[in-house]
């Protein structure tokens, strides 16, 4: 093992996650889903506390392991509102919740299309949005991600450095450049301040200028 490879490990180790969250990253393997990692889960968990977010958008359910990190930060009011195209990804992250103790009035799951649904979600009223979904929609997930947001409040993207391929000038699939043109877009709307976190496979952050 490599120096930088130890210290990555140190750091994704560093807050140990317990059976529920285990049980959830296991399940979500199962679906096709893979979740965010414990390193990334760790700056959500922290992000809701720091923002102390009563409403949240998720945008991709997957089996509920970002989930459980933002409700998690969240103060026990708060809302959490995930949506996902598939109805088994949302079926497991109940059982992840319920598995949590988590009350399901915490939780509002919409399963369907993201695209379809964010236009429907309120202006300017969300504390934080998290998108973990399909890759080359995140470009169109910003444009509602920002309308949500209140002032202060921040978007977060996973998987923004997409297994080291946003830096290799060969690859040029579809995913590969999604990523690339929301390190811009964000990086270059006056709007947001951002910062790339290399967390697992990247988490982009940027909070809504007041």
């Amino acid at each position: 093992m490599t120096s930088e490879s130890a210290l990555r490990e140190y750091v994704e180790q560093y807050l140990p996650e317990d059976d529920v969250h285990l049980a959830a990253r296991a399940r979500g393997q199962e679906l096709g889903c893979v979740p965010i990692g414990a390193g990334g889960g760790a700056a959500l968990r922290f992000l809701a506390t720091a923002l102390q977010a009563r409403a949240v958008v998720e945008i991709g359910t997957g089996a509920g392991t970002s989930g459980l990190y933002l409700l998690a930060g969240m103060p026990r009011s708060g809302i959490l509102t995930s949506i996902d195209v598939d109805p088994d990804h949302q079926r497991a992250a109940r059982e992840a919740y319920a598995a949590a103790g988590i009350s399901p009035s915490r939780t509002r799951l919409i399963m369907g299309k993201a695209l379809e649904v964010l236009p429907r979600l309120t202006d300017a009223a969300y504390d934080l949005v998290f998108v973990d979904a399909y890759k080359p929609e995140y470009p169109r997930y910003l444009e509602h991600g920002v309308r949500m947001l209140r002032p202060g409040g921040v978007i977060a993207f996973d998987n923004v450095l997409w297994h080291g391929s946003v830096v290799d000038p060969s690859k040029r699939d579809e995913s590969t450049q999604a990523m690339r043109d929301i390190a811009r877009l964000v990086r270059e709307d006056d709007r947001l301040v951002p910062v790339i976190l290399p967390l697992g496979d990247g988490l982009l952050v940027a909070a809504r200028r007041p």
